[in-house]
Formats: structure tokens, sequence, C-alpha cells
């Protein structure tokens, strides 16, 4: 069984972009694999319920169609952190549901990859964050790093959290999101450098993740 939570430097650095390259990549070697996405804000209203765009990239990347509630068993409307959507809708964010889905996906798959919400400190609840979603379920974390600036200083805090709060850091993605930025190359040198995890590989600007994850080295993950 491969499970691993895909957390980010920040908000809009391409965590589901990753996903599902990855998840392309894990069906190349011929495992069954789904992405999950626990906790969503941001849904829009549609004839089936309440549906969010990263949500369903994951449910389509996948090795078959899943359930949507198993895909993302919270769904919030408001564009904002999950605990003020959540607040918003006098709903509060408990990790209970949100396990029960994930038991759902890691009994029919070989591999699943559980994306979080934003940063790793991203609060859910009064006492919980998203980072307690890979904590609780014991899920060794990848790190999609947006190549841009100030992804140096982002990445390395991230990672001396995610080591702080005693989860495993296995691997780093880059992902070009700034086309234009300066000293790709040496800064993609400094966090090979600096990173307590190996470089799976960096992501293209503007590739689809079905050919995106012909970047992916998975050897790290998969011995």
């Amino acid at each position: 069984m491969s499970t691993f939570f895909i957390a980010g430097t920040d908000t809009g650095v391409g965590k589901t972009h990753a996903t599902c390259a990855l998840l392309h990549a894990l069906r190349a070697t011929g495992l069954n694999a789904c992405g999950m996405k626990p906790v969503a804000s941001g849904c829009v209203e549609t004839a089936e319920g309440l549906r969010n765009d990263d949500a369903l990239a994951l449910q389509a990347a996948s090795s078959a169609p899943m359930p949507y509630e198993w895909i993302n068993p919270l769904a919030l409307r408001d564009p904002l952190s999950p605990h003020l959507a959540a607040a918003h809708e006098g709903v509060e964010i408990r990790l209970a549901p949100l396990s029960e889905a994930f038991g759902r996906l890691i009994d029919i798959h070989d591999a699943v990859l559980v994306e979080g919400v934003g940063g790793w400190l991203v609060p859910l609840s009064r006492g919980l964050m998203a980072s307690d979603i890979a904590r609780q379920w014991q899920l060794p974390v990848i790190l999609v790093v947006g190549m841009r600036l100030g992804c140096l200083n982002h990445a390395l805090l991230s990672a001396r959290a995610i080591a702080t709060d005693g989860c495993r850091l296995v691997g780093w993605i880059g992902n070009r999101i700034d086309p234009a930025m300066a000293a790709v190359d040496e800064n993609l040198a400094t966090l090979r450098q600096l990173l307590p995890a190996p470089c799976l590989g960096v992501l293209p600007y503007g590739t689809p993740p079905q050919l995106a994850a012909a970047q992916l080295d998975l050897s790290a993950i998969l011995e």
C-alpha cells in the first residue's frame, strides 16, 4: 500500500497539478491509484451538489471513477481558509468523517494520494490543522514547491514544520508556476542541497499532468 500526503509550500503552488501528475505516474507502474481531497473550500453548486475543481481533477486522474463524496467528503462554498468557510456554514470540521472516506479508498486501491489544503499549517477548526490529517493517518509527505521568488524560504520552513510535527518528508516536487522566474536552475540546486529529501522531479510550466508525469522519478518512494 502506497499512501502519501501531498503538501504545498503555500496556496496556489500547484498541489493538484502535481498530485494528478503523480497519479498518472503511479498508474503507469501498474498501480491502482486514487486521489483524495479531504477538505475543499471554494466549491460551486451543481445538480449533483457542491463540487470543487481540484477534487474533480483528482477524480478524473484516478484509475477508476470513485464517488465524489469519497474523494472530497467535506465541500465548502466560500473560497476561504477552511476554518472560516466552515464557520460561515455553521459546520465544524472533524477528522472522523474524513477518516471514514479515506478508509474506503485504501481498501480498494494500491495507492492513495491525499492532497492537503493551502500550506502545512492551515487551520481546519479549533485544535485541528491541515497537518493533523497527515499526522493522524501516519502518512509520509511529498512537498510541492512552487518555483517562484521566495520558494527557498517557504520550502525550508515547510520541511522544518513537517519534521517538528513528527511526519516524514520522503520527497519533493518542483513545480514551474512562474515561467519568468530568474535563476531557476540555481534555486533548484539550492533546494536539492538543503531539503532533507530527494527531488522526485520538476514539472514544466503549462504541461498537462498526464504528460508532466514523465518528469517524475518515483523510485525513491516506491522502494
